[in-house]
C-alpha cells in the first residue's frame, strides 16, 4: 500500500498514536526502500572498505605503517594498522565532512518537495492527521536515516578493521590505554554523536524542501548550502562566524577518545545542532502549515 493510500485509509484513526506510528513506519519503509537511498548507503558502506584496503596495501602485512604512512592522512588513519577499531574513527572522519551530510541532504531535501512533485502530498493531507504531525513524522524519518547512515559507516569499518588488522587495547588521544570492550563502547557512542551532529542540517534540508515543489531543486539547494557553509568555515578571515556554523564542531567527537573524556566541544556541538533544529524546524513548520498544496 502506498503512502497516499495508507493516509486515506487511516482518516478515521488520525488521532490515534498507533496511527501516527503507522505513518512513521510507512515513511521509513518508503525512504529506506528507494533505490536512491540504497545507493547512498552502498556508497557510504564502501568508503571504509576502500580505506581499509588502501591502508593494508600501503603497509604490506598490516602490522606497521609503511613509508610515509606514519602521520599523514585523516585523523586516526595512522593508527589503523595497530588496531582495526581505529578504522571506525578514521572512516567517520573521512565521511562526516562531506559524504554523510550529502546523503542526509539528499534525503531531507526530498521529504516534502518529492511528495509535492509526485502529486502525493495532497493525498497524504486528505486524512485529518494535521500538517504538524505529518511534518514531524517526516523529520523523524530523516533523523532515523541519519542514524542508519552513520551506523552503516561504523559497522562496515568495524567489520573491515577486524578482518584486515589486529585488534586489542586502544590507545586514547591522551596516551592512556583502555580495553577493547571499552573502546568498542566509545565507538558506539561516537557513532551516536556523529548522527546527532547531522540533526541541525537535517532540519535545514526539511525547511528547504518546503520551499519548492521540485525534489531535485530542494536536494541541489541543500547540498549547495552545505558546500558553501563548509567553504566559509574554512576561511580564516571569517573565524568570528565559525562557532555559529552548523558543521564547525562536527569533528569534536574525537574528544570522546580522550581519558578522561573532554565534553566541552561535544556539548557545544549538540547545543548548536539543537538550536539549528529548533530554528529551521520552526521555519519549516511555518511554511508547511501555510503551504498551498493545490498549487
Amino acid at each position: 500500500m502506498s503512502q497516499a493510500e495508507t493516509a486515506v485509509a487511516g482518516a478515521g484513526r488520525a488521532t490515534s498514536p498507533l496511527w501516527t506510528f503507522g505513518i512513521l513506519r510507512s515513511e521509513l519503509t518508503t525512504t529506506l526502500r528507494r533505490w536512491r537511498t540504497l545507493a547512498l548507503l552502498g556508497v557510504l558502506a564502501a568508503v571504509p572498505v576502500l580505506i581499509g584496503i588502501a591502508v593494508r596495501i600501503e603497509t604490506g602485512d598490516g602490522s606497521s605503517p609503511g613509508p610515509g604512512g606514519g602521520g599523514g592522512g585523516p585523523a586516526f588513519l595512522s593508527q589503523v594498522t595497530n588496531n582495526g577499531l581505529f578504522l571506525v574513527f578514521a572512516a567517520l572522519a573521512v565521511t562526516l565532512p562531506v559524504f554523510l551530510p550529502m546523503a542526509v541532504g539528499v534525503v531531507a531535501g526530498d521529504t516534502v518537495a518529492g511528495e509535492a512533485n509526485a502529486g502525493t502530498l495532497r493525498y497524504l493531507l486528505v486524512a485529518p492527521a494535521g500538517r504538524t504531525r505529518l511534518l514531524l513524522t517526516k523529520y523523524a524519518s530523516v533523523l532515523v536515516f541519519c542514524l542508519v547512515a552513520t551506523l552503516v559507516v561504523a559497522l562496515s569499518a568495524l567489520v573491515v578493521g577486524l578482518l584486515l588488522f589486529p585488534v586489542g587495547e586502544v590507545t586514547t588521544i591522551s596516551g592512556t590505554r583502555i580495553g577493547f570492550g571499552e573502546g568498542l563502547l566509545r565507538a558506539g557512542l561516537i557513532a551516536v554523536v556523529v548522527a546527532a551532529s547531522l540533526t541541525g542540517f537535517a532540519a535545514i534540508g526539511l525547511f528547504v524542501s518546503t520551499l519548492t515543489g521540485s525534489g531535485i531543486a530542494a536536494m541541489a539547494a541543500t547540498v549547495g548550502l552545505l558546500i558553501t557553509v563548509q567553504i566559509v568555515d574554512g576561511i580564516p578571515q571569517l573565524s568570528a562566524m565559525h562557532p555559529y556554523l552548523f558543521p564547525h564542531y562536527w569533528m569534536s567527537y574525537a574528544d570522546l577518545l580522550r581519558a578522561p573524556v573532554y565534553w566541552d566541544e561535544v556539548v557545544k556541538n549538540l547545543g548548536l545542532q539543537g538550536l539549528y533544529a529548533a530554528v529551521f524546524g520552526s521555519a519549516a513548520w511555518a511554511r508547511f502549515t501555510t503551504k498551498d498544496i493545490t498549487d
